[in-house]
């Protein structure tokens, strides 16, 4: 039967041989055997042809009578590997020395009675089961295979088994399998391999064609793709890693053999000399134990515990697809060297399919630059991706990034989200155009100040000086020159005494110009409301007494001060999120709660005095501020009620410069209603500034 195997193989095209169920009994009863004898036989079982019965075809009809033989080529190469190194062994003097290896293949059909049969001629020698006639004698020392299928079997006699196909860590875990042996090394370092390979060139969506037996299974592949174009050749000169691995089992059950005669352990010669007896289980301490170099000077190790991680070759197919598919190793890679050495690649010889001279890309989706982040494409593969800008304030500073990063801090993120820069510190700086605005803006409305100041001094004798409370109007403007000079603690570096100075001065010096506010409105209305004096009331307006309100209103101002600047102070305090790109260096008020009190006495005062301002607005208007006071409360009530919802909606340095305008736009609010109807009387009309209109007015004939 075996040349009918054989011969097809000779042939440049594959042979489809057909068989009816007649032919079939003449097949079953021929062997699917070859023996060579020898001293020492070591057997074999090799899937050379597959037997299976045809279910329809174009000429004939379905039937189970018809049946076929598909040879499998490139197993060829394995019985040869075979062959060769049984003879190879018998021709070197220094193994094995005057005893001759023989050998037995079986062709390895997938069917469990075909396995038992097989395997139970090897071991027993008989051609016929069951049948208790030895017609020859068992000299199998060890049995050669592809997979483990026999495994179980030849477990139960301790028949050492050598498989030659990928390396299986089952079949070495929890010693279920003590007599068999795997040639392959450990293919761990594969998928690593694989995918060092996919980095060095970029590359995220790729095929994989994996070989199972004698089928071809292709994953990943494009709905489109065609394998109609593949050559039909079918031989390979170079050697396959199945051929590498037979080589070196023959090998390896050799140096068996061969150390197990030197020392003479548990081997008896035959009786009349013709070869050596041994039972094959004797032979498992040397195989576990063996290692020896092959031809090639490879280190061969039976043992699982001592096997390495295995080192592969990256080949090219030349003149693929439609040339003859020439494999020509590009590169290395090995897994015992540091990781950036594993991979070594000569690019310039590799050779692209067809009208590609450039690295293919092969990607699902192109790279996310810096500044973007991956986000899965629902329902996807994993390299299947959109690409999403990085939100405010984070980076993404390398391609394909997972998430974005976001800055420190003292740091942002640039325009392009790439990188994260380093927060420049900024104030509310003289330098800056709002802050020369505000602190001229104040100087000139403290030098105005001044101005009126000096006006009322110059003309302090004159009746609309006199009629209305001259130290009074005096304390008044000295202490909205302080409120004007105050504003500027709001502007430049913060530092600790400023941030101490900034609301204990504003409210101590406010305090002072509200409080001489309500003193003037309650010496006006004194004066025009009780128009038949007592001795008391008398006594009070020519001792001043109203006068007294200013330090007792600040006395409390300041003792709310002193509270808070003992629990909590203001300090010195950071902004990093308010401007965008800045660190805004700013005063903490420390205790809000101790800050809205001193506003909201303030304000009491405020509020106060505009009432008592309102009652008296009807009175004798010749000299009477009366109504002037009103409508400058009004304002100072107005601007501070506005601050608060704008102050809390504002950040950064528009929030310190709105503290600076309300401070000056309220302390102006009261220059301006107070004392420029004043300073309009001494200036462009004196025909005014004299008793006698007050007598006129008070008193017409």
């Amino acid at each position: 039967m075996f040349p009918l195997i054989t011969a097809p193989f000779l042939l440049p095209q594959p042979q489809l041989l057909v068989y009816t169920l007649a032919s079939e009994d003449c097949l079953s009863r021929r062997s699917t055997s070859v023996r060579k004898d020898g001293d020492v036989v070591i057997g074999a079982f090799f899937s050379l042809f597959t037997c299976f019965y045809l279910t329809g075809t174009i000429d004939l009809q379905p039937s189970k009578d018809v049946f076929s033989l598909h040879l499998l080529y490139d197993n060829y190469q394995n019985f040869l590997a075979f062959i060769f190194a049984i003879e190879e062994i018998n021709g070197d003097s220094h193994i094995l020395p005057n005893i001759s290896l023989g050998y037995e293949f079986h062709n390895f059909l997938h069917s469990h009675w075909r396995i038992l049969e097989s395997f139970f001629i090897l071991y027993t020698g008989q051609d016929e089961i069951p049948n208790y006639t030895c017609k020859r004698e068992s000299k199998s020392a060890a049995v050669l295979a592809g997979t483990s299928e026999i495994g179980p079997l030849v477990e139960i006699y301790k028949f050492p088994q050598l498989t030659f196909g990928s390396f299986d860590p089952v079949l070495s875990s929890n010693g279920q399998f003590p007599s068999l042996y795997q040639m392959a090394h450990r293919d761990g370092a594969l998928a690593l391999g694989m995918v060092s390979l996919m980095v060095h060139f970029g590359w995220t969506w790729v095929g994989l064609v994996i070989t199972e037996d004698s089928d071809c299974t292709l994953n990943n592949c494009m709905p489109n793709a065609s394998l109609a174009w593949l050559p039909a050749n079918r031989f390979d000169m170079t050697v396959t890693d199945g051929s590498h691995n037979i080589y070196n089992a023959v090998y390896a059950v050799a140096h068996a053999l061969h150390e197990m005669l030197l020392q003479k352990a548990q081997l008896q010669p035959t009786g009349d000399g013709e070869g050596v007896v041994f039972s094959p289980w004797q032979l498992h301490p040397f195989l576990k134990d063996i290692k020896f170099k092959n031809s090639a000077g490879e280190r061969v190790i039976l043992g699982d515990n001592r096997k390495l991680d295995a080192e592969y070759d990256i080949v090219n197919f030349w003149n693929f697809p439609e040339g003859l598919r020439q494999r020509v190793t590009v590169g290395h890679f090995s897994p015992h060297v540091p990781p950036r050495q594993r991979l070594s690649l000569d690019e310039n010889i590799i050779e692209w399919a067809t009208e590609m001279t450039q690295t293919p890309r092969s990607v699902c989706s192109e790279s996310c630059s810096p500044g973007f982040r991956k986000t899965p494409q629902e329902g996807k593969a994993a390299c299947c991706f959109d690409c999403t800008p990085c939100p405010e304030g984070e980076i993404a500073n390398d391609t394909d990034m997972e998430q974005c990063v976001k800055c420190p801090a003292h740091q942002y993120a640039n325009n392009q989200r790439n990188r994260c820069l380093q927060k420049s510190v900024t104030f509310l700086a003289y330098e800056d155009p709002l802050g020369k605005a505000l602190a001229g803006t104040a100087l000139s409305l403290t030098l105005l100040t001044v101005l009126v100041l000096g006006l009322f001094v110059k003309h302090r004798d004159t009746a609309i000086v006199k009629a209305n409370n001259r130290s009074l109007s005096y304390i008044l403007l000295v202490s909205l020159t302080f409120c004007f000079l105050c504003s500027l603690l709001f502007i430049g570096r913060p530092n600790t005494a400023t941030c101490v100075l900034q609301w204990t001065t504003f409210g101590a010096v406010f305090t002072v110009a509200v409080s001489t506010i309500l003193a003037k409105t309650i010496t006006v209305v004194l004066a025009f409301k009780v128009t038949a004096p007592g001795r008391r009331v008398r006594r009070l307006l020519v001792s001043g007494a109203p006068n007294s309100i200013i330090p007792i209103c600040s006395l409390i101002q300041l003792t709310l001060c002193g509270i808070w600047m003992g629990t909590s102070p203001p300090f010195i305090d950071t902004d990093a999120h308010s401007e965008h790109g800045h660190v805004l260096i700013m005063c903490n008020k420390g205790s809000l709660t101790a800050f809205y009190c001193v506003l909201g006495y303030l304000g009491s005062l405020a509020l106060g005095s505009f009432t008592v301002a309102f009652l008296a607005r009807n009175l004798p208007d010749t000299f009477n501020e009366a109504k002037f006071l009103t409508f400058s409360m009004l304002v100072f009530c107005s601007v501070w009620v506005t601050f608060l919802p704008v102050y809390h909606s504002t950040q950064g340095k528009a929030m310190v410069a709105m503290e600076v305008f309300s401070i000056l736009a309220s302390s102006a609010g009261l220059l301006g209603c107070i004392f420029a109807p004043k300073c309009y009387i001494i200036l462009f009309r004196p025909d005014k500034n004299s008793l006698n209109i007050f007598g006129e007015k008070t008193h017409p004939k």
